[in-house]
C-alpha cells in the first residue's frame, strides 16, 4: 500500500516503501531441523550400532499416544528383542532430597570409568497434576554424566497414567539393552506407587534414605522396605558419619522383622557419600555379589520369566481399558449414564455393567 505521506499535495515529504518482512526462523535452520522419517529396519540396524540420535527418536516413538507411532514403535521393539537382556537392571528410589540425581551421578561416572561400563539413566521425572507439565531437570542435575559419551540420559514425564508411563520405561529398556547399554539405571519420583511399578522390570532394587529425619523409629515405609535388595544410607560426609552410622544399625535391626525375601537374599545395608563420591566401590560389590547369588540359585531368570508375564498382562489390561474409552457408543454413552448415576437413578454397578455389556456385545 503507498504511504499518504507521498501524495503531491504533501511537497518536501517522501516515505520510502521499507524493507520487506523476513521470516524470524532462518530458513537453513528450519531445514536442519527436518528429521529424516526412518523404516522400522533403518531405526533397528541404527540402535544396534549405537546410535544414540537414532535410539532418541525411537524412544520418543515408544513414549508417543498416537497410534501411527505406536505401531512403528511396536515393530521395532520386536526386531530388537533378540538383542535384549543382557544388562543389569537397577531401580533406584528414595524420598525427594535423598540424593537419588547426585548418587547416580556419582555411580554412572564409576561404573564408566573404573569398571568400563556402558550405562542408560531412565528417570521418571514428576510432573504437574494441573497442567501436566515436567521440567525433565535430570540432565541437570547429572552434570558430570550427561558430558559421557558412554551415558545415555532420558527423563520421561510422569503425566498421566503411571502403569503407561512404566509401560514404556520397560520398552525403552529393551531399545538400550539392544543399543549394547549393559547397565539401566531406572529411577523413580519419590517413595510411592511408581515404586512398585519400576521394581516389577528391574533386577536389584535400591532404596536411597537419609539420617536423622525419623524413619528409623517409625514404620519405615514398611512396603518399599520390603522390595528392597538394598538400602544405602546417603550423606556419610564430615559431621554426618556418626548419625549414618547409627541409622545403618537402626535399619538392619528393622529388616530383622521382615520375612526373608523371595530370592532368599539378605538385604544389606550400608552408608556412603554421594557427594564426595565415598563408599560407592562397596556399593557395586554388593549388587554384583546380588546378580551372582540369584543367577547361582535360579531366581534371577525366575523373576524375569515373572516379569515378562506381568507386563504382559499388564498390556492386556491396558488396551482393553484403552478400546472400551475409544469405542463410539461407549463415548456417547457416558455422559448420559454418569448423568442417571449422579440423579441416583441407577447405581454406579448397575452403569459400568451396562456399559461394559454393551461395549462387549458391539466391539
Amino acid at each position: 500500500m503507498e504511504h499518504p505521506e507521498n501524495d503531491e499535495q504533501y511537497k518536501g515529504l517522501k516515505v520510502n516503501k521499507g524493507v520487506a518482512d523476513v521470516p524470524t526462523v532462518s530458513p537453513y535452520l528450519t531445514k536442519r531441523l527436518q528429521r529424516r522419517e526412518y523404516t522400522p529396519a533403518e531405526y533397528t540396524e541404527g540402535i544396534l550400532k549405537g546410535n544414540i540420535t537414532i535410539l532418541s527418536q525411537a524412544v520418543t516413538l515408544v513414549e508417543s499416544a498416537k497410534p501411527e507411532h505406536q505401531q512403528v514403535a511396536q515393530e521395532i521393539i520386536e526386531r530388537c528383542l533378540p538383542y535384549a537382556g543382557n544388562s543389569v537392571r537397577i531401580g533406584i528410589t528414595g524420598v525427594p532430597g535423598a540424593g537419588k540425581s547426585t548418587s547416580i551421578d556419582a555411580f554412572g561416572i564409576y561404573l564408566i570409568e573404573k569398571e568400563g561400563r556402558k550405562l542408560a539413566v531412565l528417570a521418571i521425572d514428576p510432573s504437574s497434576e494441573r497442567s501436566k507439565g515436567s521440567i525433565l531437570g535430570d540432565k541437570t542435575r547429572m552434570e558430570e554424566l550427561s558430558r559421557e559419551k558412554n551415558a545415555f540420559i532420558r527423563p520421561s514425564p510422569a503425566a498421566g497414567s503411571l502403569g503407561g508411563v512404566a509401560r514404556k520405561t520397560r520398552e525403552t529398556i529393551v531399545l538400550c539393552e539392544a543399543a549394547g547399554f549393559n547397565t539401566i539405571f531406572v529411577e523413580t519420583v519419590g517413595v510411592g506407587q511408581s515404586e512398585t511399578a519400576v521394581h516389577s522390570m528391574v533386577d536389584f532394587f535400591l532404596l536411597i534414605q537419609l539420617a536423622g529425619t525419623g524413619d528409623e523409629l517409625q514404620g519405615i515405609k514398611r512396603g518399599i522396605m520390603e522390595m528392597a535388595d538394598g538400602i544405602i544410607i546417603n550423606k556419610a560426609d564430615g559431621d554426618n558419619i556418626e548419625k549414618t552410622r547409627l541409622a545403618a544399625s537402626q535399619y538392619r535391626s528393622a529388616l530383622h522383622l521382615f520375612p526373608p525375601s523371595d530370592s532368599g537374599w539378605v538385604p544389606q545395608v550400608l552408608t556412603y557419600s554421594g557427594y564426595y563420591k565415598l563408599g560407592i566401590p562397596e556399593i557395586w560389590k554388593m549388587i554384583e555379589d546380588y546378580i551372582r547369588f540369584t543367577k547361582e540359585n535360579g531366581y534371577f531368570d525366575y523373576k524375569r520369566n515373572e516379569q515378562s508375564k506381568f507386563w504382559m498382562y499388564e498390556s492386556i489390561n491396558e488396551n482393553l481399558r484403552n478400546a472400551f474409552y475409544r469405542h463410539p457408543d461407549i463415548a456417547t454413552m457416558l455422559p448420559q449414564t454418569e448423568k442417571q448415576v449422579l440423579n441416583n437413578e441407577i447405581s454406579s454397578f448397575v452403569a459400568a455393567h451396562r456399559m461394559l455389556e454393551h461395549f462387549l456385545k458391539n466391539k
